[in-house]
């Protein structure tokens, strides 16, 4: 039996298995083609009948050592790489999806992702209906219709740092025939893995904390290879009746549990294109090396300025469920026990100029566009991404005209708290 490794072992490990005379570092396949001796064994290769790299639009060695490793960080069977997470998130429904279909999302999710099922979907005839993840079963359920084909949520959410009760759409999703997606950004499988509590497919962007440097744009689907399309054959038909552009193969009857991420790749991928450089998933693979380091670094970072703010009388609320205070803290101890990410959202009491006034004066902690990097940076979504929206709108996609997201880094604690000090100080003058 092949050993099973933990977690960090198989951060600096998984994915690449260097042969004999192989550099023993992954290297950068920075070609776009590869060579064969006979026409018909590049033919079995475009006829899926044999496994190989020809083209680096739909395969990569480089990219597909950084996708397995990712996969077995997840737990998963299989894995491939994207271009952003926002490529990621429309791969991962997209592949299930066509016109007059129907999907279920929480409202608790990424601005980019929110629009994207909301707005850009609807133009490809795709509906979305948005719910309230801490409604009842009951109450969720009623946004399913038959055409439905998944529910969607994140683990924490961007930017309001919630708790996905991952179990609970588990179920919902599995009483409707249909898989739950779940993108794991935030916490990363180090602190959470959704296939133990019942998701069938993972996003990430890992642009965050994976590449931990702020290095490279990506994204990364990983299926469990639990969920059965053939259980619900009439709502997958593109997995379970013959492609045609494939000469008639059926995906779940050629590939199995690999369904899923063969049509991934050879429809989608062939179609649409939204790959990674080799060498960006090379620099995704140096950060991967170390998130097992990192992310407890972060968490315990983050603990300590979330004390803090919490105990400043100049603070209004504050979101970071590692508090015993929080409102999910019994959901992050069940689903997040060594710690949830070093990301937490907070308000000041005043109004949007105490925020912005507040943000100005911080010095080592940088106003930036990014989150979850080693580095320690802050945004105000009313102000930035978010500028657009009236401050009703903004409470309707969960975001409080007040909310600051800070992404707590791994530099010193006491050298962050004392920016925030000062930053605190600023406002009253």
């Amino acid at each position: 039996m092949k050993q099973q490794f933990k977690p960090a072992t198989l951060c600096v490990q998984a994915g690449w298995e260097p042969k004999n005379g192989d550099p023993r570092v992954l290297p950068i396949i920075q070609s776009t083609t590869f060579k064969y001796d006979d026409t018909e064994e590049m033919a079995d290769l475009f006829d899926l009948k044999k496994e190989g790299y020809f083209y680096t639009r739909l395969q990569n060695p480089t990219n597909d050592a950084v996708a397995r490793k990712i996969a077995a960080l997840e737990g998963g069977v299989g894995a491939m790489l994207t271009s952003s997470g926002q490529a990621a998130n429309f791969y991962a429904v997209f592949n299930i999806c066509e016109a007059g279909d129907h999907i279920v999302a929480s409202t608790e999710i990424y601005g980019g992702t929110y629009n994207l099922f909301g707005v850009t979907l609807k133009k490809l005839g795709i509906e979305c209906t948005f719910i309230n993840q801490e409604d009842s079963e009951e109450q969720i359920s009623k946004a399913f219709r038959p055409n439905t084909k998944a529910l969607f949520g994140e683990t924490i959410s961007n930017p309001g740092c919630k708790i996905l009760d991952i179990e609970k759409f588990a179920r919902i999703a599995h009483s409707h025939g249909v898989p739950l997606i779940v993108d794991n950004t935030f916490p990363t499988p180090i602190n959470c893995r959704p296939f133990e509590w019942g998701a069938d497919i993972v996003t990430h962007s890992t642009t965050k904390y994976m590449d931990g440097h702020a290095t490279q744009v990506g994204g990364c689907v990983v299926d469990s290879g639990n969920f059965d399309w053939e259980k619900s054959a009439e709502k997958f038909p593109g997995l379970t009746t013959p492609d045609e552009s494939y000469h008639g193969l059926t995906y779940t009857k050629a590939f199995g549990k690999m369904a899923y991420m063969t049509k991934l790749v050879a429809q989608l991928m062939r179609d649409l294109g939204s790959i990674p450089s080799p060498h960006n998933a090379f620099l995704l693979n140096l950060g991967l090396e170390t998130l097992h380091l990192r992310m407890p670094r972060h968490c315990e970072n983050a603990l300590r300025v979330a004390e803090f703010l919490s105990k400043d009388e100049r603070v209004a609320w504050i979101q970071y469920s590692d508090l015993p205070s929080d409102s999910d803290h019994a959901l992050a101890e069940k689903y997040l026990p060594n710690g949830s990410c070093g990301v937490m959202a907070f308000g000041l009491k005043g109004d949007r100029q105490t925020a912005i006034k507040f943000m100005d004066s911080l010095k080592l902690i940088n106003i930036v566009t990014h989150v979850a990097d080693a580095r320690t940076c802050v945004l105000h979504p009313a102000s930035h991404t978010h500028r657009q929206l009236s401050d009703e709108q903004l409470r309707q996609a969960g975001i409080a005209p007040d909310l600051i997201r800070l992404s707590v880094g791994i530099e010193d604690a006491d050298d962050i708290l004392a920016d925030i000090r000062q930053a605190l100080d600023k406002i009253a003058e």
